[in-house]
């Protein structure tokens, strides 16, 4: 990975400012400042086995970029380069370098975070925003949804509502202090309220911070329709508690707030 950014930086007439690059989820990604004539941006590179290397992952920031509506706050992705080489795929982006700190370093909340009213309400419009945009993408498939939602909360899913969601909608995707929304990987159709749900039961080791997020999608969390979303996240959650350390210090509120949901 670390050959492949070289490279990229090559390919892209980059200077690597990155001493201690970031490494994603399995190693799969390699991420870290850059600067060209244009000036300072970000670099993500993407390595997949060249059979894998297609779909919905692969393919959501570069039609993010295409598809979503410039009010959504996120970096701009300037340019892709895509190349092959020892058996791998591999994809380089080029971002705007984004002023924002992330919320967390984890996706799920443990402190509560000191954020603007102004980044409240922008978070609120941005999600409208996203959820009319129209796309044949999937973030979080039904057929998911009807085999894990019974399985690991004990609750009927009912009818499904869709919108257009980020499907990984967490602290850790979202900067501050203005409001940058990362990580477009896995955007798509998703049940109504599922990423102000998502944020949503990520915060519930922060019961102030939690209550905000309640206040601020109230009209989006308190319908009928959006109790899928919070039986969705709660399912996904519960599957990965033994498995992923963060999910597994979350489990126990989680079964608490199922107990709110209603049956």
């Amino acid at each position: 990975m670390r050959t492949a950014r070289t490279f990229a930086c090559v390919a892209l007439s980059l200077t690597d400012l990155a001493e201690k690059p970031v490494w994603g989820y399995a190693a799969r990604t390699l991420s870290g400042a850059v600067t060209s004539a244009q000036g300072t941006g970000w670099l993500r590179l993407v390595a997949e086995r060249p059979d894998k290397a297609y779909g919905k992952l692969w393919d959501g920031p570069k039609t993010a970029q295409e598809c979503l509506p410039p009010r959504i706050p996120r970096p701009v992705l300037h340019q892709v380069h895509d190349w092959q080489a020892a058996g791998w795929a591999y994809r380089a982006e080029l971002y705007q370098h984004a002023d924002a700190t992330v919320v967390s370093r984890s996706p799920v909340l443990a402190h509560d975070p000191v954020l603007p009213e102004a980044w409240w309400v922008e978070l609120r419009a941005a999600l409208d925003s996203l959820a009319e945009v129209p796309t044949e993408r999937i973030a979080v498939s039904e057929e998911y949804i009807r085999r894990a939602v019974p399985a690991f909360t004990g609750r009927d899913v009912g009818e499904i509502e869709w919108a257009t969601a980020h499907g990984d909608f967490h602290w850790s995707n979202l900067g501050g202090p203005a409001l940058t929304v990362l990580d477009w990987e896995g955007w798509g159709r998703a049940p109504v309220g599922i990423d102000a749900a998502q944020l949503y039961v990520y915060s519930l080791r922060t019961p102030a911070t939690a209550a905000r997020v309640r206040q601020a999608f109230a009209p989006t969390l308190d319908i009928p329709a959006a109790r899928v979303a919070e039986l969705t996240i709660c399912a996904q959650v519960l599957q990965a508690a033994d498995r992923t350390p963060f999910y597994g210090e979350l489990a126990g509120p989680v079964k608490k707030h199922l107990a709110r949901i209603t049956p």
